[in-house]
């Protein structure tokens, strides 16, 4: 069976990254990628704040070119493949994929991202896809033409749909449990948000009822300062709460924190500061939304994955077969 130098688990930004940088440099790649490529950021409509691209671009066509060049370089790809364990023995890992089938490979970069939230609801599941949505994309936008729209959450992917849907919406409502947006959104967010006669802000606020046929066609929220509520016409709301990494697949294979995500560098104690992206085990790093303390940033995810291809080539140098 072929041995790949690296095999990169997830397809995101970050894992795009790492396997454009490895495949560029000569290193012998392969990715691993449960559902499409583009992560979390591949559902994102318009990414303003990404270096080059003044007018944005949508995450999907990030994703996409990123794919191309890594093909380009000689990457390979499995997608639709779920990775669900990974064995060491000697120098070399084997990951063990759906449909009894397996990689192995010299090194591994674990780059499998996180999931979305949900709202604890009655009738939740019935409206995913039926007016919740995790992803304010043109498409999303279209079904939202004239109509008012609630976006929920506080963070920096709530603030970039509810300034997409503004301009498509005719109104925007910003429902956040605590007193107002979280301190990790981004300012120039803030202040459009800010400034939008469109986007209304309702802090201490949380939905507390879903109703509708088919699809959803109403929402009731709760003040729960004053404890009033109020029952809208708002058929299409977009969850924004944050993420859950998907590492529960891996058993123990690697030290995680108390919620799940990867430690890597300083946070492990028995690492002798080798790189930044080291996990507890040698020869499997991790980079993006799955380790522990990274910035949730398509750019960081690119930039970790690109500085830790510096990490697999000494790894790789020091255990030549």
């Amino acid at each position: 069976q072929h041995i790949y130098d690296l095999a990169v688990i997830g397809a995101g930004p970050a894992g795009l990254s790492a396997c454009v940088y490895a495949a560029s440099e000569n290193i012998d790649t392969i990715v691993v990628e449960a559902e499409a490529p583009g992560g979390q950021a591949g559902t994102s409509s318009k990414i303003e704040n990404y270096l080059g691209f003044p007018t944005g671009i949508s995450g999907q066509a990030l994703a996409g070119r990123a794919w191309i060049q890594g093909q380009k370089f000689g990457a390979k790809f499995a997608i639709a493949r779920a990775a669900v364990e990974i064995a060491k023995t000697g120098n070399l890992f084997e990951v063990k994929l759906q449909h009894g089938l397996n990689v192995k490979a010299r090194s591994i970069i674990l780059a499998c991202g996180a999931t979305y939230r949900s709202l604890d609801l009655p009738h939740y599941e019935k409206f995913e896809g039926q007016g919740i949505h995790y992803a304010a994309t043109g498409l999303e936008a279209q079904l939202c033409v004239n109509e008012e729209v609630a976006v929920i959450g506080g963070g920096n992917s709530a603030g970039q749909a509810a300034v997409f849907l503004s301009g498509h919406a005719s109104h925007v409502h910003v429902l956040v449990r605590s007193d107002g947006l979280a301190a990790s959104m981004s300012d120039y967010l803030v202040q459009r948000i800010d400034q939008s006669s469109r986007i209304t802000l309702h802090p201490f606020t949380e939905i507390t009822e879903l109703k509708g046929d088919r699809t959803l066609r109403k929402i009731v929220w709760k003040n729960s300062q004053t404890g009033q509520s109020e029952e809208n016409d708002i058929g299409n709301i977009f969850v924004m709460i944050g993420a859950v990494p998907n590492t529960a697949w891996m058993g123990d294979c690697v030290k995680l924190d108390e919620k799940g995500f990867i430690l890597t560098g300083p946070d492990i104690a028995d690492a002798q500061s080798k790189s930044p992206f080291s996990t507890s085990v040698d020869g499997i790093f991790a980079v993006g939304d799955v380790r522990s303390g990274s910035v949730k940033r398509v750019a960081s995810g690119v930039g970790e994955g690109s500085v830790c291809v510096s990490a697999i080539h000494r790894y790789l140098a020091d255990n030549a077969a």
